[in-house]
């Protein structure tokens, strides 16, 4: 814009300098086309510097509509990764509470198992032990 200013500026203190009539003539002939082509050169000026423009805006929003989509695919990732680790933990504490149960169970079991052990092996000792008071008991009846 300041260039067409400037070529306006300048193109009119040429017709000014002019003094004689068939050179005023000339130079504002000279001038109009001068005029004329600084007018077309900041026309074309103005137009590439819309497409300019234009073309910005146009990469600018193919680049932000990139950035949003990547950002919604990386929020998606994120989000099924998420999950798979809570199905991952709920799967693990799941198969840890199985464990602890079947480790409960067998040590019920082994617990049970020796208890029985324990009793049985306490009432043939109290069976030997009774028998064994009856035989004495038997043996000095007899020898009274």
């Amino acid at each position: 814009m300041k260039k067409l200013i400037l070529n306006i500026a300048l193109v009119l203190a040429l017709v000014v300098s002019v003094t004689s009539c068939r050179e005023t003539k000339e130079g504002a002939e000279n001038a109009a086309d001068a005029l004329e082509n600084a007018a077309d050169e900041a026309g074309d000026a103005i137009e590439d510097a819309a497409d300019a423009t234009g073309d910005a805006i146009e990469d600018a929003a193919d680049a932000t509509g990139d950035a949003i989509e990547d950002g919604i695919d990386s929020v998606k990732e994120g989000a099924e990764d998420a999950k798979d680790a809570a199905g991952n933990a709920v799967d693990s504490a799941g198969n840890a509470i199985k464990e602890g149960a079947e480790s409960v169970k067998d040590g019920a079991k082994d617990l049970a198992t020796d208890t029985k052990d324990a009793v049985n092996k306490a009432a043939a000792d109290g069976k030997e032990k009774a028998s064994s008071a009856i035989d004495k008991a038997s043996d000095k009846l007899k020898k009274n």
